[in-house]
Formats: C-alpha cells, structure tokens, sequence
C-alpha cells in the first residue's frame, strides 16, 4: 500500500535537542541523513519515488539544521550526538531495522550507527562520502570561516567566504543550491556551532574500520570535477574496505548522482532489490 496523502511531520525528542522531521509511504524503513549544512530535503532532492515504490521514508533534520530545535549545548554536534539522534528516531518510530541512506555527514553518521548497532541497519547507502577515518586538520581554518560567515551574516555572510573548487562549470550550480539549503535553517547560528564541531568529530577510528561493517553498502560517490569537497578516492576507499558493497559513480562529465535524486532513488531501490531486503 502507497501512502499518497504525502509525509507526515513528527518531532522526536532527543538527548538535549527535538528532531524534527516527516514520514510517508509503508513497506521497508529507510532513513534519509543529510549532510552538515543541508536539510532533510537534501539527500534525495525531494524525490518520492522510494515511498511510491513501497518504502516507508523517514527524512529528519539534524539537531541545529532545519527545523530541528539548536543543541542545550553548542558543543553537542558530535557524531555520537548524532548517533544519539538516529536511535531516537527508530525507537520512536518502531523501526527495529532500517536501511540508512546518509550523504557526507549522515553518511558517516550511518556507518557510525552501523558499528555499534549492526542489528538494526538492514542496509547502508553511503552518498558522497567525505570521512576518511579521522579528522582533517588542515581543513578546520576554512570550517572556522565558513562559520564566523554564517554566524555573522547569515547565508550571505556564508556565501562571502565560501568558494568551490569544482570546474567552473558547476559554479553556479553549487552556489545556488548553497544559498537555497542555507535559508531554510530556523536557527543558522546552530548550523554555525555544528560547523566548528562536526568537522573535529571522529565517526569512528581509521579506514579499517569499515570492515567491520555488516549490512550490504551502496557507495555513491561524486567525480571530482563537480564535488571536490567529496575526494572520488574517499568513496573508493571504503569500497575497497567495506566486505559487501557496490561502488557507483555518474559517468565522466555528467552531473553527481548525488545531485539527481530520481536517479539516485532508482539506484537505491534496484540495489535493494538485488541484495533481497525487504521489509
């Protein structure tokens, strides 16, 4: 059955935030995780194909993004805070098992979650992985910047100091998603405590980790031309590592996949299909 009246909204309270997000449709739970910065709309660009295709979605903000309430504390936006929040929004929906589709942050956040809770992922899907392991010291200067911008003057103030390093072509493009993502966050000076945070959080210790991982994993990953804040050779990395996955890349000069959420929600399913998980 189709739930065709669309996603209802819930709000889950979590350790030191509410969580606020919608779920539609029935069948296999699949939980969309977006990354630092973006919304709930942002993992599969607000495509229903994977309700109408008997899957029940469940899409939330993170703490501090959207229209999820900021942290009691500006410093609780690790990913065990994270992790913190996904459990609370399984046990609230009776999900004793779910597939988990993150991109970048949630990504990570999904892996961490499949670590300590391999019960209850019947699949991963990593879109545009960007952790490698541990945290990237070399880039927290352009975290600081990008959150004294927002902090200070909202998306313009981010937009300021903020600069893709993609071919140009995708400059504009990135830009404008950028600015749209950005206003839709209730409280921008939580987004802006979460980028100081997140980027020196650890989601687990060191690439092989990874096989440890039990669930089947779909790993999306992005060329560098258009994504190069999501280095192609992190995706590949944890195909090489993660015992049973697949690796999908767009072809040489189209689009990420990641920005295609039709397209990305048609891979989602045949890869559930494939590996036989259903509710």
């Amino acid at each position: 059955m189709v739930d065709e009246g669309g996603p209802t909204g819930f709000e889950v309270a979590a350790e030191g935030a509410t969580i606020d997000g919608e779920a539609g449709g029935e069948g296999l739970a699949i939980v969309l995780l977006h990354g630092v910065t973006a919304t709930r709309r942002y993992v599969v660009q607000g495509s229903r194909l994977l309700e109408r295709g008997g899957h029940h979605v469940i899409a939330y903000d993170a703490r501090g993004h959207g229209e999820s309430s900021p942290a009691d504390d500006a410093t609780a936006y690790d990913y065990r805070d994270l992790v913190a929040d996904l459990l609370a929004v399984l046990d609230d929906a009776g999900a004793e098992r779910a597939v988990l589709v993150g991109n970048s942050m949630g990504a990570a956040t999904a892996i961490a979650f499949a670590l300590a809770y391999p019960d209850r992922v019947s699949a991963l899907v990593q879109v545009s992985p960007a952790y490698a392991g541990e945290p990237d010291e070399a880039g927290f200067a352009d975290w600081e910047r990008l959150s004294e911008g927002l902090r200070s003057g909202g998306a313009d103030g981010f937009l300021s100091v903020y600069e893709p390093k993609a071919d140009p072509r995708w400059h504009d493009t990135i830009i404008q998603v950028t600015r749209q993502r950005l206003e839709r966050h209730r409280h921008p000076e939580a987004v802006a405590d979460a980028l100081l945070v997140v980027p020196r959080s650890s989601a687990f210790e060191g690439l092989e980790e990874l096989e440890e991982v039990e669930a089947p994993t779909l790993v999306v990953g992005s060329r560098d031309e258009a994504d190069p804040g999501h280095p192609l050779w992190v995706a590949e990395a944890y195909a090489e590592r993660l015992p049973d996955n697949e690796l999908l890349v767009e072809e040489e000069g189209r689009s990420p996949l990641a920005w295609q959420g039709a397209q990305l929600s048609r891979a989602i399913a045949g890869f559930l299909e494939r590996r036989g998980v259903h509710a």
